[in-house]
């Protein structure tokens, strides 16, 4: 529906009126004021219900009292239908006590007619708050509808990791009976073994990309993406805030979801109107930066270069450091129907696209998000776990594997048992405390970073105060790496995405004992 926002558009209005001559006055009060329309006149409940699906009108003025009809019948049958067409009541013998009856059914608003000097404002007015109810409607809309696609993430990123649980031993197992040379069933077994597990993890993965929306060949046009957020926020934006956007070049491309992108600024833009009740500005910067190494926080991969910076800014009410601080948890909100998952769901687009954002806000200075977005994405390194290497070969080193789950650590310890190390087991961290205790220490630990009753990061720390200080290899998920926090200094520490796979974790072994300077037996 077009409303007084279309451009080259005519307002649609359907008037309810049996006297000619007052329907004329009524409509020359509009055409005084500009106002561009064309209109439907009706004086009877089946033409006014043929209007409502035909002429689709913009809006309805409504004579109150009619010889086979009434304005307040015909307020009725609208509300029936739809809500967001705006319903003005234009009558001589509209009281005070009608008036506020009107209004509270629905009406939008009543003019009397004797005096129809406010009747085209008031039609202005119906029409752009019309105008701004639906476009806040759709972006509430687009929102929950983001909401429900995150809180789908949430649960297939805990359904992926249960899988990989159980795909592991396949991949495992499968290298390791394809490592039986001698006999070729045995070996052909180990293939089919290894392959199922890895098409399995394929499904996985693509399970999970779809349910967080991921699209990643696509090129991103700055212009575009800040044409889109401006369409979606039109109507919007209240008459108290100003909104003002800068593009640096909107030619500028890089690699990314444009929806994605344009879900996470309309969230931030969405929020910042609402941090300005009293009204300010909005604005939304863009700029082409150059981080350096420094930049990037502890616990973030450095990656110095070229970034492209869109910042969502607003003169609002700020936010105190215990807000801040709890920004980003799951269902916190400062709001009273709010769910917290927004800028959670933010942070997540951000991060999928190799990217990071940055918070400023004072209670009383506004608030600035600021996220950088890569304009190269650079290539990571990928082990071939096909290339067979003569120095993956142990010789006695002794090395510790913590691992809650059976299979895999049996799998896992067999695994190194085979290319010549003394591995020993252990399913929880007070288990491996206890296996130094009878052993001595390693000359190196594998650990599961996602163990539960005692966390991974907590076992190494254990481990460390009990005189560990060789090299480490955590087994982690790549969309959970561990948090390193609670740790002390620790030179050697690798971290390998599970599922595990047999040849890069020998090569890993062997990487990382050299490291750590421990000699061959």
């Amino acid at each position: 529906m077009a409303g007084m926002g279309g451009q080259g558009q005519k307002v649609r209005i359907l008037q309810v009126e049996d006297n000619p001559l007052d329907a004329e006055l009524v409509l020359g009060e509009l055409e005084d004021d500009g106002i561009d329309f064309e209109v439907r006149l009706v004086e009877d409940e089946a033409a006014y219900a043929a209007a409502l699906d035909e002429f689709e009108p913009d809006i309805v003025l409504s004579d109150l009292s009619l010889p086979a009809f009434s304005g307040e019948r015909a307020l009725q049958v609208l509300r029936e239908r739809r809500s967001d067409i705006p319903f003005i009541f234009i009558s001589a013998t509209l009281g005070e006590e009608a008036a506020i009856e009107a209004l509270r059914n629905g009406a939008t608003d009543y003019i009397l007619k004797q005096n129809t000097a406010r009747l085209a404002s008031a039609v202005r007015r119906a029409l752009r708050e019309a105008d701004e109810q639906r476009a806040r409607q759709r972006a509430e809309q687009e929102l929950i509808r983001a909401q429900r696609f995150e809180s789908l993430a949430l649960l297939a990123g805990g359904l992926s990791h249960d899988l990989r649980n159980l795909l592991q031993p396949l991949l495992l197992a499968g290298d390791t009976l394809e490592d039986y040379a001698d006999d070729p069933r045995l070996s052909r077994l180990g293939a089919l073994v290894r392959d199922c597990g890895r098409r399995g993890l394929e499904m996985v993965s693509s399970m999970l990309s779809f349910a967080r929306g991921a699209r990643r060949a696509e090129q991103v046009k700055l212009g575009a993406l800040l044409e889109a957020l401006n369409l979606l926020l039109q109507g919007s934006v209240p008459r108290t805030v100003r909104m003002e956007v800068d593009v640096i070049d909107p030619d500028v491309a890089f690699e990314g979801n444009h929806t994605e992108l344009q879900q996470c600024l309309l969230n931030l833009s969405l929020n910042a109107m609402q941090a300005m009740p009293d009204g300010g500005v909005l604005r939304i910067e863009t700029d082409v930066v150059t981080l350096a190494d420094d930049f990037f926080a502890d616990g973030e991969a450095s990656a110095a270069g070229r970034y492209i910076r869109l910042s969502v800014i607003d003169t609002g009410q700020g936010m105190p450091p215990d807000v801040l601080q709890r920004l980003f948890e799951p269902f916190f909100t400062t709001k009273e129907a709010g769910t917290g998952l927004g800028l959670l769901s933010c942070k997540r687009i951000v991060a999928s696209h190799d990217g990071l954002m940055r918070v400023r806000s004072a209670v009383g200075e506004g608030t600035a998000f600021h996220l950088y977005l890569p304009l190269k994405a650079e290539e990571g390194e990928h082990l071939d776990p096909q290339v067979m290497d003569a120095s993956l070969q142990g010789e006695a080193e002794r090395v510790l594997v913590v691992v809650e789950e059976a299979v895999q650590l049996s799998l896992l310890v067999d695994t190194l048992d085979a290319y010549g190390y003394q591995a020993g087991a252990s399913q929880s961290g007070t288990a491996a405390l206890q296996w130094i205790e009878a052993h001595g220490v390693p000359d190196l630990v594998v650990m599961d970073a996602d163990m539960n009753l005692f966390t991974g990061v907590r076992t190494l720390a254990a481990l460390l105060e009990h005189g560990y200080s060789r090299a480490v290899l955590l087994l982690a998920r790549p969309d959970a790496p561990p948090n390193f926090d609670e740790l002390p200094q620790l030179d050697h520490l690798y971290v390998i995405d599970k599922p595990v796979q047999s040849r890069v974790l020998l090569r890993k072994v062997r990487e990382a004992l050299e490291a750590s300077d421990v000699p061959k037996a």
